[in-house]
């Protein structure tokens, strides 16, 4: 589309959806006893460690450093929860960090199978991938959490100013290709220094929660 469409959500939010300012941290769940289950909607985001996740999500929270950019990627297996306007922002814990020790990874595994193996903890998710190269095994495996899980979820193709305009067309078919993606499902591209896909990424939340 044009993007020019201003849509409101349903439920006619007051012209503009998501108050994004009203942010507040909430817990990180390193169990899943942890897991937060007070029924509020929950977007749960997920991607490697060096994908650029902690960036969409304060590019979408419109903050510099809200969601914790780790010192060390995958080092922290836990899952952080931030209250946004009344909906909870669920930050996944990255993977595919090559410097991790089995260990690290094996809890990783067991921490998400927990977590998707409830589909009540969220109602939609966002997969960010790097528009630049083939999705992983990783990101496979990520995405076959969420189709199993059964709730929306959109792919995010980050840092897209990287790209020229002659690849984005075959990269986001490649993604799609890949991840087993449809021609309609949707798939955004994004990039927080060009400020391109906030707007559509806002507008899918709000539409799905």
């Amino acid at each position: 589309g044009s993007g020019a469409e201003k849509g409101a959500p349903p439920g006619g939010g007051e012209g503009g959806g998501m108050n994004t300012q009203k942010v507040e941290f909430i817990k990180s769940a390193a169990n899943k006893k942890a897991f937060l289950r007070d029924g509020r909607h929950a977007v749960a985001f997920a991607g490697r460690s060096n994908v650029g996740k902690s960036s969409v999500i304060n590019s979408l929270l419109n903050r510099k450093n809200y969601a914790r950019v780790g010192a060390t990627p995958g080092k922290t297996v836990q899952v952080n929860y931030f209250l946004v306007d009344g909906a909870y922002f669920i930050d996944l814990p990255g993977y595919g960090y090559a410097r991790v020790s089995g260990d690290e990874r094996r809890r990783w595994g067991a921490l998400m199978e927990d977590f998707f193996q409830e589909p009540n903890l969220f109602t939609m998710g966002v997969l960010i991938v790097d528009s630049r190269h083939a999705p992983t095994a990783d990101d496979v495996t990520m995405a076959e959490y969420f189709f199993d899980a059964g709730r929306p979820f959109v792919v995010v193709a980050n840092k897209c100013d990287k790209l020229k305009k002659s690849e984005i067309e075959p990269n986001l078919e490649r993604i799609r290709d890949v991840l087993g993606l449809d021609d309609d499902f949707p798939l955004l591209l994004y990039s927080c220094t060009a400020k391109v896909g906030r707007r559509e990424l806002l507008g899918f939340i709000e539409n799905n929660i």
